[in-house]
């Protein structure tokens, strides 16, 4: 579900609206920085753990939690699409998953982190899919789903809160329906790694319009995406407010203006067309063990 308004309604006759324009990269840093002002984060730096799983927009959000540089943030993500492809990050020099104890980063494994989670605790990852409905979907190549499949099961038994950051340029017609139109070994031709898409139902997704509420106290309603020439992917938005908040929401996203884009990892699975698009070939370069 989308994470719910934290606002009231703007007074008859004090609406003001602008029209605003986000590269991916600029949603990604606009997302990041409505993370931690997130009253369910606020307190788990106070009193309890956070996980911050691996994925470019994650980068960003490690980022604004800890104060941090991570660049390359392609170092920071394990399954990428780039080259017009699905691969894998095979650089060797990849960030590690960062685990937050009461507001201090700590030398845990997500794994032994997730043992002791609590209902109060934190998982944030990102997705590469989300619906009007605000239901998420991550790209899952490996066998047993990766880390999705190990953090999920004990975060819907325990309570614990998954935030999901992702931009609308992901944005999908329905998230179940992608389900069931996906599985790595239904396919048989890929370009790239095959997935099967990890549904997630009932997390708080954070978009855009999600951000600027929390950040500006405005709302805002996706109009238009795409572009060209290095914007490809981009968002549109109509935001509307009273003056006060409306200008508060206007300068926060001149200040992500200019956020550069993503690079690619230098170093990725081989094209899909060395394996004459095969996707049983395919899937098996990243599951050897699988027939």
């Amino acid at each position: 579900m989308f994470y719910p308004s934290q606002h009231g309604d703007i007074p008859s006759g004090k609406d003001v609206s602008a029209l605003v324009c986000l590269t991916p990269a600029e949603s990604k840093r606009l997302i990041a920085k409505a993370i931690p002002a997130m009253p369910e984060v606020a307190t788990a730096m106070k009193n309890g753990t956070i996980i911050l799983s691996r994925g470019t927009t994650n980068a960003f959000v490690a980022e604004e939690i800890l104060g941090i540089k991570i660049e390359p943030k392609s170092a920071y993500t394990m399954g990428c699409i780039t080259g017009g492809e699905l691969v894998a990050n095979q650089t060797e020099s990849r960030w590690k998953p960062f685990v937050v104890r009461q507001g201090k980063q700590i030398e845990v494994s997500p794994k032994d982190a997730l043992d002791e989670f609590a209902a109060g605790d934190v998982f944030i990852k990102g997705a590469n899919a989300v619906d009007p409905q605000g239901n998420a979907g991550i790209l899952v190549g490996g066998a047993q789903a990766g880390t999705i499949g190990e953090a999920w099961p004990i975060i819907a038994v325990r309570g614990s809160h998954f935030i999901v950051p992702v931009g609308l340029e992901k944005l999908v017609p329905s998230v179940i329906e992608a389900t069931r139109q996906c599985g790595a070994l239904r396919f048989k031709y890929s370009m790239g790694l095959p997935c099967g898409l990890f549904p997630l139902v009932n997390v708080l997704v954070v978009t855009e319009v999600q951000a600027l509420d929390i950040l500006a106290g405005v709302s805002a309603t996706h109009v238009a995406s795409g572009g060209i020439g290095g914007s490809e992917g981009s968002v549109v938005l109509s935001v509307h407010g009273d003056e006060e908040h409306l200008e508060k929401a206007f300068e926060l996203v001149k200040s992500v203006k200019g956020e550069p884009p993503v690079a690619a990892p230098p170093k990725v699975t081989p094209p899909a067309s060395r394996f004459n698009y095969d996707s049983l070939s395919l899937w098996r370069t990243q599951n050897p063990r699988r027939r």
